[in-house]
């Protein structure tokens, strides 16, 4: 079975070369999860343009991302921050720390449990978030300018699907799951 891409990458090179070597092999995964991969690399790299921009790294930008999307408050626990970007409350207590220095963010105690607090978006650290995500969403259309709007809509919706059953694979065989 030949490998037919509409134009030809580094990873259709890659396919054609297993196929010469293995035609035993359907290497096909490959030519997904290899792009993934890929593509995976120029978004990151322009995510880094993104973050030395705005003078904030990674981690800093989920916190702030995560508090902006909360809405018009812009406010959340600890733990439901480090539940929304999936990292441990040791890390996610060393990134609030460095925000807070910086001033994008205060902590505050919950007016409901004063044994709670509440983090808090400083208009200070809105704006870098407002400007850090517009930055970097110009940057993404970019990367995927040569794809009409129906090819988007359709890439979307095949890595949504693919994305729920990975997840749904992942939830079943991770440990102590029934």
């Amino acid at each position: 079975m030949g490998i037919v891409t509409e134009q030809p990458d580094h990873v259709a090179a890659i396919l054609q070369a297993w196929h010469t070597e293995r035609p035993d092999l359907d290497v096909s995964p490959v030519a997904i999860f290899g792009r993934i991969t890929r593509i995976d690399r120029y978004q990151a790299a322009a995510m880094r343009q993104v973050w030395r921009r705005h003078k904030i790294d990674s981690g800093e930008y989920d916190v702030l991302a995560a508090l902006h999307r909360s809405g018009p408050d812009y406010q959340l626990t600890p733990t439901e921050l480090y539940r929304s970007v999936l990292v441990t409350s040791a890390t996610m207590t060393e990134r609030l720390d460095r925000l807070q220095r910086r001033k994008l963010i205060r902590r505050r105690p919950a007016t409901r449990d004063r044994r709670s607090v509440l983090v808090e978006l400083t208009p200070r650290g809105r704006t870098v978030i407002d400007h850090a995500i517009a930055d970097l969403l110009t940057i993404e259309a970019d990367l995927l300018d040569g794809l009409s709007g129906q090819d988007r809509s359709t890439l979307a919706a095949l890595l949504a699907k693919l994305a729920a059953i990975l997840e749904q694979h992942h939830d079943t065989t991770a440990p102590g799951s029934a």
